[in-house]
């Protein structure tokens, strides 16, 4: 039963043919395994036990249904106390250790709380032309404008749609989608910023003590990229974070010494004629940069490329360990799941050496 967002009881009707089947097994099912008032774990091995004595009863109801009820009854419940009195506590303590158990609970309760998801779903409307409207605290009513860069955003729907951030509104409310990292909307969205190209090129101006004024300097953001079956599960040992190289003049690599978010802050905007205007005069300039970006790029997947295989090996290699310690006690771990393991091994190994870099954004910076 789907009890989410309910808040009285629920009231179980079963329609039923008198004196059909139908009313032999529901009776079966309320007095003997009592299976509208609790849930029954037991209920497959209940049935393979009295399964001789009910059918026989679905198709002719005889008085010795009666003492099938009570026998049946009385195993159920003797089943459900074995059940409850049979828990491996030890194996429960063990497998919940509280200190890892709290982090990752304080770590949840961060992401939900925080506002980080409302601040890229309110930019990413900005920038697709999606309008919003205020509903209700931490909920939003997205709809699509005049000015939308795309002819649709991912499930918002013409009439318009209701989204919140918070998991108790989503819960007792069906008509609004709760919207997590995970959520399709925000994931295609994701996918429509990656794929397409808005936002992935831009210039300003910035002000730099000690530095000479028209000093071009390149951002460059790159991702690592690996074709593998979604099976192998290669972007486990892959960092998800984008790859930023900030290039001067001379090819020197400054990304480490000032941050993507201090450029930031300091950085002005250029319109669009006078942007259109420089790009002309620096064109050559540019690639040039560009070229020695990718060098140092390259260079660099190489030491990432090298630190995934290590940790996949030393991962995959474990579980392997692992594996071939069970077998020797334990014939049922099949020589096949060994071979896969192996062959995962490989098979990973040989996408990593073959990922590479794919560019997902240009910034030109010129001082001035």
């Amino acid at each position: 039963l789907d009890r989410i967002g309910q808040h009285q009881d629920v009231e179980i009707h079963v329609p039923y043919l008198e004196g059909t089947a139908q009313e032999t097994l529901l009776d079966w099912y309320e007095r003997g395994v009592d299976l509208f008032r609790d849930s029954c774990s037991a209920g497959t091995m209940i049935f393979d036990t009295f399964r001789g004595r009910l059918l026989p009863e679905l198709k002719q109801r005889s008085p010795a249904f009666d003492e099938l009820l009570v026998d049946t009854a009385e195993f159920t419940g003797q089943t459900r106390r074995e059940l409850r009195e049979g828990r491996d506590k030890l194996l429960e303590r063990n497998s919940c250790r509280p200190d890892v158990a709290r982090e990752l609970i304080d770590e949840i309760t961060s992401l939900e709380t925080g506002d980080s998801l409302e601040n890229y779903l309110e930019a990413l409307c900005e920038a697709f032309g999606v309008d919003q409207e205020f509903h209700s605290e931490q909920t939003l009513i997205l709809r699509p404008s005049e000015h939308m860069l795309t002819g649709h955003f991912p499930y918002v729907g013409e009439e318009g749609t209701t989204v919140t951030f918070s998991r108790d509104k989503a819960l007792a409310r069906e008509d609004m989608a709760f919207l997590t990292w995970e959520h399709p909307m925000l994931q295609e969205a994701m996918d429509m910023v990656l794929s397409t190209e808005l936002g992935n090129a831009a210039i300003g101006t910035i002000k730099l003590k000690g530095v000479p004024p028209g000093t071009m300097l390149l951002e460059a953001l790159y991702t690592v990229n690996c074709v593998a079956p979604r099976e192998l599960q290669v972007e486990r040992f892959l960092p998800l974070n984008p790859m930023r190289l900030l290039v001067d003049a001379r090819g020197k690599d400054l990304a480490g010494i000032v941050p993507h978010e201090r450029l930031n802050s300091l950085i002005e905007k250029v319109k669009k004629p006078t942007a259109l205007a420089i790009i002309k005069q620096v064109h050559k300039e540019v690639e040039a940069k560009m070229s020695l970006a990718t060098t140092r790029a390259e260079q660099q997947l190489q030491e990432i490329l090298a630190t995934a295989e290590q940790e996949m090996r030393a991962s995959l290699g474990a579980e392997l360990e692992r594996l071939e310690a069970l077998r020797r006690v334990n014939p049922s771990i099949r020589a096949e799941e060994l071979e896969h393991l192996r062959y995962r091994i490989e098979e990973c190994a040989v996408h990593i050496t073959h990922a590479n870099l794919q560019l997902q954004a240009l910034r030109l910076i010129i001082t001035t």
